[in-house]
């Protein structure tokens, strides 16, 4: 992940994002929940906004993931 997906935790605090969801796309979540508030929650607005934001989530998930393999190859190559 870049650190341009990364909002320190001044925005955060600002932009009111909950504890749980400051992650390494907090950044994208930030203009994601605005649109979403401005547009009473309509699911067919914020569309570029929601996509950008959940496949920075899938690439987080698919780094993490690749890093827990590496690690578990890592531990039955020392066993």
């Amino acid at each position: 992940m870049t650190a341009s997906t990364t909002a320190s935790q001044t925005e955060l605090k600002q932009a009111q994002v909950p504890l749980a969801w400051r992650d390494q796309c907090s950044a994208l979540l930030i203009p994601l929940n605005t649109c979403r508030r401005k547009n009473a929650y309509l699911p067919w607005e914020c569309e570029n906004e929601r996509h950008t934001y959940e496949k920075c989530q899938y690439d987080d998930y698919i780094r993490r993931m690749k890093e827990l393999s590496k690690r578990k190859l890592a531990a039955a190559e020392e066993e």
